[in-house]
């Protein structure tokens, strides 16, 4: 696995072995980040949720994020992450979060930890594929000050499950499956009507 592109472009990126998550693919990376390049997004700030290697959170980095904040669970996750922005040169521009992401959300309070009052341009969540769950961690984002009206949160989940349509005000623009992933992008709409793009 490597960097795709940016100023990292080609450099190993290592997966923890065992790690209840699996790497999204390059061809998924890819495809997230094409997405995203099509926004109006702001990478000052990104925050990665259920960072596994950390790859797609080193993927902003080095295609120009300002700031990434990686949240994980497992500890050898986070070594892994740690080895990852050394090897990648980006380790002063993140901070690892190790621990529960619900409870790490909360810990967050205002935003970024890269001065803790700017919210997020972008959020990746990349969950174990199996988790069902995924809906209580997009409602908590959803309810929480960590994004702002430009924010995009963008979600990988398995294709044999659909997210919903709205989880109070973010609001799905967009969804792109690649075999067994989908990726779905949602923005924030205050008391806007919900429409789903193609």
């Amino acid at each position: 696995m490597r960097v795709i592109a940016g100023i990292a472009k080609g450099v190993p990126i290592k997966y923890p072995r065992g790690a209840p998550t699996r790497p999204a693919t390059e061809l998924v990376r890819g495809a997230i980040f094409s997405m995203l390049g099509s926004t109006d997004a702001d990478w000052s700030c990104v925050l990665d949720l259920f960072s596994g290697s950390g790859s797609l959170g080193i993927e902003a980095l080095s295609r120009g994020a300002g700031f990434v904040d990686f949240v994980d669970r497992n500890r050898r996750a986070c070594e892994v992450i740690k080895e990852n922005l050394e090897r990648t040169g980006f380790s002063h521009q993140a901070t690892i979060h190790c621990g529960d992401v619900s409870g790490t959300l909360k810990q967050l309070g205002k935003g970024c930890s890269e001065g803790k009052t700017g919210r997020y341009g972008i959020v990746i969540i990349d969950p174990p594929y199996a988790d069902r769950a995924i809906g209580a961690v997009i409602n908590q984002l959803a309810s929480s000050s960590l994004i702002a009206s430009d924010s995009v949160v963008v979600i990988t989940h398995s294709s044999r499950f659909k997210l919903e349509p709205e989880y109070g005000p973010l609001v799905q623009k967009r969804e792109l499956r690649h075999g067994d992933s989908v990726i779905a992008v949602y923005r924030l709409e205050t008391g806007a009507a919900s429409s789903t793009e193609g």
